[in-house]
């Protein structure tokens, strides 16, 4: 089944007098990027959820956050004045720094300083922290099989989609040839009255270097190796969408030799109806690469 790198799910849950909400979310990535924004004092749990996510995923930029209650209420905020110490000492030695190469720094306001992350910490609840990481991780896990079945289905569609683009392009491929065998006799034609001025305009003839030029300019106008090549592109395409695991990278790949057939098949044309079908298998070959950004 294909997986889309879009996926969104939340989940909550209570236990231990405190009550919790989970969220999920990711968006497309060259990799996987997981950001885990949870508690400092659930000592374990970050790693524990990373560990849970490389898991099961492969690619996408992934956010998760959890969000603790207390008796109905946010949990209480209280000052850590050692996390606070570390920091206001570290930005007094970049100023100092700053101050030696003559740079000016704006100044920093108590509002700057409390978002900072451990400078505010969670009161840690009467619940002990590897009993609740115990019973959050056990929670954990339906919500992350809803993220997955979120991508699945997103990835569901995401391979329709790319079937039907796969199968315009095959069409498209199949045209160019019908239009390319349909040029031949003009292209003899143009060869033809090519020669005849030359010989026209040729005191003597060198026959050896009239043949390497027509071969030349036949090699320029010949397209079958491309569509030989397109075809090939598009079996592979489709064996992609029907494999399982993580294809995305591979077919990000293929796109671009997609593009480079259709780039030098247009280049090669010679005529206004074989430049049309590979202007259009362009923009839809575009249309795909844009929707594979999104295949894990």
């Amino acid at each position: 089944m294909r997986h889309s790198m879009t996926g969104f799910a939340s989940g909550q849950g209570e236990a231990l007098g405190l009550a919790w909400s989970w969220d999920l979310r990711s968006v497309n990535a060259r990799g996987l990027d997981i950001r885990v924004r949870v508690p400092d004092w659930i000592d374990g749990l970050e790693q524990a959820l990373r560990a849970l996510l490389t898991k099961r995923l492969a690619r996408g930029s992934v956010t998760v956050s959890l969000r603790l209650q207390s008796n109905g209420a946010e949990a209480t905020q209280e000052l850590n004045e050692a996390a606070l110490d570390r920091v206001l000492m570290a930005m007094l030695q970049i100023e100092a720094e700053a101050m030696a190469r003559g740079l000016s720094l704006t100044a920093s306001s108590a509002a700057d300083l409390i978002t900072l992350r451990g400078v505010m910490d969670t009161a840690q609840q009467a619940a002990d922290p590897a009993e609740l990481r115990k019973t959050l991780l056990a929670d954990f896990e339906p919500a992350l099989d809803s993220f997955i079945a979120s991508r699945q289905n997103e990835g569901t569609a995401l391979a329709e989609v790319l079937t039907g683009q796969v199968d315009q392009i095959a069409d498209l491929v199949t045209q160019a040839e019908t239009v390319a065998e349909a040029r031949k006799d003009e292209q003899a034609d143009r060869m033809r009255a090519a020669m005849a001025r030359v010989m026209d305009a040729q005191d003597t003839i060198d026959e050896q270097r009239i043949a390497q030029e027509l071969a030349l300019i036949a090699v320029k106008a010949d397209v079958t190796e491309e569509i030989d090549r397109l075809r090939t592109h598009v079996d592979a395409a489709r064996g992609l969408l029907d494999a399982d695991g993580a294809v995305g990278r591979k077919l990000d790949f293929l796109m671009q030799e997609f593009n480079r057939e259709a780039n030098t098949l247009c280049s090669k044309a010679q005529s206004a109806p074989l430049t049309a079908v590979g202007l259009e298998l362009k923009s839809v070959i575009e249309q795909m690469r844009e929707q594979v950004q999104n295949v894990e």
